[in-house]
């Protein structure tokens, strides 16, 4: 592993060197002239920091995955933590049902609701979670509640109080009194069908639940983060991107236009800055695709500075007008009528709902010599403050 100093050092190095290009090349820009040679060398150079930016972030983040200490909790009856359990839901992953006796079958079924069966080990449940969210940066972003419903509900004010002045002795009329709202977030069906053959599973050496748990993640992650952004509802979450434009009705969020057609621009990123408002801007963030940052890393203020920083401390993240940047490759990438970066404050603005566990029916029968893990978790997804958030639309 390259010493993230080192690492450090070689972003700066190179972060440098871009500025210089691509200063070049906006001085010839001014002239009328353009160079295809420096414009080449200054994608490279963006890409090169770019890349670096991203090793230097996933370092960290396993410098304090390593420094992290172990997690400890009490041991109730049925614990993750259980041992025997562990044994019981790997005997049924290798075997299936009738390889268990009848007080296997029961520990089995100690955590499953009125849906009825088996449920995996609360430990293997959380290492799924905990993958997803490592890959899923809107997991890591929103707020995340863990219900034992089929939804959540949230209180949200849908009028505010009115107020007015009076002299002394004036008359007081009745006044606009606020009203409270709900909510509902749903939960929807998400699954994945991973297999292998009844050899793969009677190897000893291979550790089905860590590898059960993995190609959970793996499918869960894209499908999940792809809806957060982009989902229409129907059977899955809301996304970020299908609310209409606006700042007046309920249900709307605010898109800035960024001013320039087909292009992001200084003033447009400035101005989406600013349309956010004050109690949000402290905890907001960034967040658009890698191509969307490339662009925006050419990109200079009046003054002639950049508007973007890859980071060039060790633990700092990417930057933009001093909030961090959070990739999402699920965001559109910077053409007409697109919207490619949004700045919010995510835990007020967007709620990711889990319903408690992950389920897995075995199943050997439907593709021999094949042993189908139908695997199944309950998660929902939508906006609950639209203030919280602004996105920026690339003007046509």
């Amino acid at each position: 592993m390259q010493d993230l100093k080192q690492l450090v050092n070689d972003i700066n190095k190179s972060f440098l060197e871009f500025k210089t290009r691509n200063d070049q090349r906006l001085r010839e820009l001014e002239q009328g002239r353009r160079d295809p040679l420096i414009s080449q060398q200054v994608d490279a150079l963006a890409r090169e920091v770019q890349n670096l930016a991203e090793v230097k972030s996933r370092l960290e983040h396993l410098e304090t995955q390593l420094n992290r200490p172990v997690f400890e909790t009490g041991k109730p009856v049925e614990s993750f933590d259980d041992g025997e359990r562990n044994q019981i839901v790997n005997k049924y992953l290798r075997h299936g049902e009738n390889a268990l006796t009848a007080d296997e079958v029961k520990q089995l079924s100690v955590d499953s609701d009125p849906q009825g069966g088996y449920w995996v080990t609360g430990q293997m449940s959380r290492q799924v979670i905990t993958k997803v969210t490592e890959t899923s940066p809107m997991r890591s972003l929103a707020t995340v509640e863990t219900i034992s419903s089929d939804a959540l509900e949230i209180p949200e004010d849908i009028g505010e109080a009115a107020v007015g002045w009076t002299a002394e002795t004036g008359v007081r009329s009745e006044t606009a009194s606020p009203t409270i709202g709900v909510r509902r977030v749903p939960v929807h069906e998400i699954y994945a069908m991973p297999k292998a053959t009844q050899q793969l599973l009677d190897d000893a050496r291979v550790n089905v639940e860590e590898w059960l748990s993995g190609k959970i993640a793996a499918k869960m992650s894209t499908t999940e983060n792809t809806s957060f952004i982009n989902g229409d509802g129907v059977d899955k979450p809301r996304g970020l991107l299908t609310y209409p434009a606006g700042s007046t009705n309920p249900g709307e969020i605010e898109q800035i236009h960024s001013g320039s057609a087909g292009a992001l621009t200084a003033d447009g990123l400035r101005s989406l800055f600013y349309a956010l408002k004050t109690p949000y801007i402290r905890n907001a963030r960034w967040i658009m695709g890698r191509s969307t940052i490339e662009s925006i890393s050419k990109l200079k203020d009046g003054g002639g500075d950049y508007l973007w920083s890859p980071g060039l401390k060790e633990g700092e993240p990417q930057m933009l007008l001093g909030h961090p940047i959070d990739r999402m490759e699920d965001m559109p990438s910077v053409v007409a009528n697109a919207l490619p970066v949004a700045f919010g404050d995510w835990k007020q603005a967007y709620t990711i709902v889990d319903r408690a566990g992950v389920r897995v029916l075995r199943d050997p029968y439907s593709s021999k010599p094949f042993v189908l893990f139908y695997t199944t978790k309950r998660v929902g997804g939508d906006v609950t403050n639209f203030e919280a958030v602004v996105i920026q639309k690339v003007s046509a």
